[in-house]
């Protein structure tokens, strides 16, 4: 897939990252949002895709409409763009690997030192989902990219499906007990969703599925 194929996602990068520079002057954003879709479209991605990075950014305007959750929503939004951007799967600092990336691009792009600074800060904070209590940009990107938690259970399994996919090269048995250890510390959390807007309509059918597909790992392999 090459960015030709997602016309109206780079359409949306663009715009954000136009209204994030707020007047400034800054290089042609479409060269930086085509290398994002390329890499978003690489081979070894079953969930981690193009089509994730869409649903994030839904559900940060389905956050910004429902609830006028506040904070820098076009910051918000260009985390969003960089917090998978690099993804191996066989590889654990994915985040920090991003949030590298977002630092380089992002200061070439036009943007504040600051305005850097938060969003490398939001993608790193993808590695826990735990903002602390008043982080506005943090709930929101942390509540949108945990909003797959809460689809339908059809849904749910396709998700936890095309993850299995990614991670072809583990065994079964460090699988499930890796994925059991994952879902139990979400399910540790007082709140999956810090967002009004989230915890009012994500909470209760994200912990229905994550406890459904804890109780099936469980039962599958006896040993967690």
């Amino acid at each position: 897939m090459t960015a030709d194929q997602e016309p109206a996602l780079l359409r949306r990068w663009t715009t954000t990252l136009l209204a994030a520079r707020a007047g400034r002057e800054g290089p042609d954003p479409a060269p930086y949002g085509r290398n994002l879709l390329a890499r978003w479209a690489e081979p070894q991605r079953r969930y981690h895709t193009v089509d994730h990075l869409r649903a994030v950014l839904d559900r940060i305007d389905e956050l910004a409409d429902q609830g006028g959750e506040g904070g820098e929503l076009e910051l918000v939004r260009l985390a969003a763009w960089f917090h998978d951007a690099v993804y191996r799967p066989d590889r654990s600092e994915n985040e920090e690997r991003s949030a590298a990336l977002a630092e380089k691009a992002l200061a070439e792009a036009g943007l504040t030192p600051h305005e850097v600074a938060e969003v490398a800060r939001l993608v790193r904070l993808t590695t826990s989902h735990d903002p602390a209590p008043g982080d506005l940009n943090g709930e929101t990107l942390c509540d949108a990219d945990l909003a797959i938690l809460a689809t339908h259970p059809d849904t749910y399994r396709g998700y936890v499906a095309a993850v299995r996919e990614e991670y072809a090269f583990v065994p079964d048995d460090a699988f499930r007990h890796g994925r059991a250890a994952v879902l139990r510390q979400l399910l540790a959390l007082p709140r999956l969703f810090r967002t009004p807007y989230g915890a009012a309509a994500w909470e209760g059918q994200a912990r229905e599925n994550v406890e459904r597909e804890l109780a099936e790992l469980t039962d599958t392999s006896g040993k967690e």
